[in-house]
């Protein structure tokens, strides 16, 4: 397989840990992966209890469904979107946060979009050899109520010895200003590493972060850098570099997709809170252990 990233995007990468690919995706694979998002929420059932997603409290919020959805398909809804009884204040196609976290491996829309030779030669270029798909994320970034992300690196969630996730994030809509855009710290992905989040336990038990370093984060938006792109664009992100997105306050969703890789050759704790069981092992990006 050829290199699909130049000398010059290969040492942008290395020295900012991040990388905005233009004109990566085609328009029709960006319509199919979205009628099939929303095709996933229309057929949801959303309980009582469902749960919210937010960055702000993961502590407290995990729970069952959260804990158990690295072998699943579901949805999380968007804190502004569920009253104090826990009721949707909006129809359910306007009120998901955001589909996760393994639709890469039990979809087989999302599997053909994120299983490809091209993103496999820029994990590749990147020095991600063996890449192995851990985790899916589809973002809606709902209109007027999207949730800010918190900044935060991956490698606080998504936790390798040695460290080895990245993350590739597919534009489906365009990202501005307005509707929430992703901002990065370019070169700061040779940070420390601040803390991981831990589960303690079982399900039941719940997660916890563990400090590791006291270096704050960089302030946001005040030391970050916005990126605006088109659709159709893929960021890289090295799993250390901080990033954040703000709220959605425009009358335009932001829909993007996720997907995180790591090393096979990395060692993947049993702490980390996204697990899967042994009946679905994680698998190459590059196919070959099909």
């Amino acid at each position: 397989m050829g290199h699909l990233l130049d000398d010059a995007q290969i040492a942008a990468f290395d020295r900012d840990g991040v990388l905005a690919i233009e004109g990566f995706v085609g328009p029709d694979a960006l319509a199919e992966l979205r009628q099939r998002a929303d095709d996933i929420v229309d057929a949801w059932e959303p309980t009582a209890a469902a749960t919210v997603f937010t960055t702000e409290d993961q502590q407290r919020r995990s729970n069952d469904e959260f804990l158990s959805s690295g072998g699943r398909i579901w949805c999380f809804l968007e804190e502004g979107a569920v009253d104090a009884e826990g009721h949707l204040t909006r129809d359910k196609s306007l009120a998901v946060n955001k589909i996760g976290h393994a639709q890469h491996d039990l979809d087989d829309v999302f599997e053909r979009f994120s299983y490809t030779d091209d993103l496999t030669g820029v994990a590749s270029d990147i020095g991600l050899s063996d890449a192995v798909a851990l985790q899916s994320m589809y973002i809606f970034k709902q209109p007027g109520i999207g949730g800010e992300v918190s900044c935060h690196q991956d490698a606080t969630f998504l936790y390798t010895d040695p460290l080895s996730v990245t993350g590739f994030w597919f534009a489906v809509e365009d990202a501005t200003l307005d509707n929430g855009c992703l901002w990065t710290a370019p070169g700061r992905h040779r940070d420390p590493l601040r803390r991981q989040f831990r589960r303690r336990g079982d399900n039941d038990d719940g997660t916890e972060f563990v400090d590791l370093d006291p270096t704050p984060l960089p302030a946001a938006p005040d030391d970050l850098v916005p990126l605006e792109v088109p659709a159709g664009t893929l960021v890289v992100l090295d799993g250390r570099l901080p990033h954040w997105s703000d709220v959605n306050r425009s009358p335009r969703s932001r829909h993007a997709y996720t997907l995180h890789c790591i090393s096979a050759a990395a060692d993947y704790p049993d702490w980390n809170w996204l697990q899967r069981g042994d009946d679905m092992p994680l698998r190459r990006l590059d196919r070959s252990d099909r």
